[in-house]
């Protein structure tokens, strides 16, 4: 299997777009829980890094099924009206079922990278002290985010280094907001 062979497999298979907003979303939330937590201890900067990562894993899992649920069910609906035909009689279709695998599958996705993105921020609190680790965590996910930047520039067709940019300033914006609020309270 060559590179173009995993490349395909990975579009027919996969909808990259939730995996990529599954680490930008984690990444950048629990950096923004570990900063916030930054004036407690190690334990508490780990706990409540992974916590809220789990967390919010959860929440884009439950969130992404419930409204995709929704737009293919509104879906349905209205190719059932328009094909005159009685509720519920195109859930046996393989269309209806097939749309329903992709909700999950993508959901799914979503909250497990989301989970994985939430994990990046915290790694460096297991290694270094807190304010070493403080600096790698902001300096990591800044990196990950110039890296996923780039790799949308590339999808979108975009000058890669400007998107790569954009999000690494993205990145930093949230670590200084955080820190702002982290020191006023």
């Amino acid at each position: 299997m060559n590179l173009k062979d995993i490349s395909r497999y990975f579009t027919e298979n996969f909808d990259i777009r939730y995996i990529i907003r599954g680490i930008i979303d984690g990444s950048l939330s629990s950096l923004g829980v570990i900063i916030g937590a930054s004036g407690g201890d190690i334990s508490l900067i780990i706990t409540a890094g992974i916590g809220g990562g789990v967390a919010n894993g959860i929440s884009n899992i439950l969130g992404a099924l419930t409204a995709e649920r929704a737009i293919v069910e509104s879906v349905r609906i209205s190719q059932e009206k328009v094909l005159l035909k009685e509720d519920g009689y195109l859930k046996s279709s393989l269309a209806y079922r097939e749309a329903l695998n992709r909700t999950t599958i993508s959901g799914i996705w979503d909250g497990l990278s989301t989970t994985f993105g939430s994990i990046i921020p915290i790694t460096p609190f297991f290694i270094f002290p807190k304010e070493v680790a403080l600096i790698f965590a902001v300096g990591i996910t800044t990196a990950i985010l110039f890296v996923l930047g780039v790799f949308i520039g590339k999808i979108s067709k975009e000058n890669l280094v400007y998107s790569g940019f954009k999000m690494a300033v993205a990145g930093l914006l949230v670590a200084l907001i955080s820190f702002v609020i982290e020191h006023m309270l």
